[in-house]
């Protein structure tokens, strides 16, 4: 039997993952059944089970893949000297959060897994993971604005750090539940608030 190339098996895993996201999007986490996703995918259970033993595989392929690519925005932007203003480091992550929303949706599934989260140990490990691996990357941006001098050289990376995540899910709340806020709009009120770039 010839050897299927690594090409064939990430298209593969690809069109599983577009079409759980897609369930997931239509019908809900907890609507969305295995049997939905080989549906949607038109692959046999074997063949979906062969990438993804279950829904929490696929919910943290999902998750994982789309937040990681939030965390590198965020070590791009860190790794440029000199460093933005702070407000445009603020405008550029968020314009890239809304285009995770827009663009397949695929953030518009977090706040589930979120609350999922609460009641399930497995869903908690993968969502305190997510969440400290943003958090860590906001901490060192504390720590390279302190440097550059455009922070107290008393302020605490950390609490900074802790304070910066609450802003991608709370952004991502407001866009999904109440709207009417946009990269544009975060950016003007952290200048507002700092007065610093």
């Amino acid at each position: 039997m010839p050897r299927v190339s690594d090409d064939h098996l990430e298209r593969r895993r690809r069109q599983i993952l577009d079409a759980a996201r897609a369930c997931f999007i239509r019908k809900g986490f907890h609507q969305t059944s295995m049997q939905d996703v080989f549906a949607e995918s038109g692959l046999s259970a074997g063949a979906v089970y062969r990438y993804f033993k279950s829904k929490k595989d696929l919910i943290h392929a999902i998750a994982t893949e789309k937040q990681g690519s939030a965390v590198e925005l965020l070590e791009a932007i860190m790794k440029e000297d000199p460093l933005p203003p702070f407000e445009e480091i603020i405008e550029r992550l968020m314009t890239h959060v809304e285009s995770i929303l827009v663009d397949d949706g695929a953030l518009r599934i977090a706040p589930q897994v979120w609350a999922e989260a609460l009641h399930d140990p497995d869903y908690q490990v993968i969502v305190a993971d997510l969440f400290r691996g943003l958090r860590y990357r906001w901490t060192e941006l504390a720590e390279r604005m302190r440097d550059a001098g455009r922070l107290p050289r008393d302020a605490d990376p950390e609490a900074v750090g802790a304070t910066l995540m609450c802003v991608m899910p709370g952004f991502v709340m407001q866009r999904l539940l109440a709207g009417g806020v946009d990269a544009r709009t975060l950016r003007a009120g952290f200048h507002a608030l700092t007065g610093a770039s």
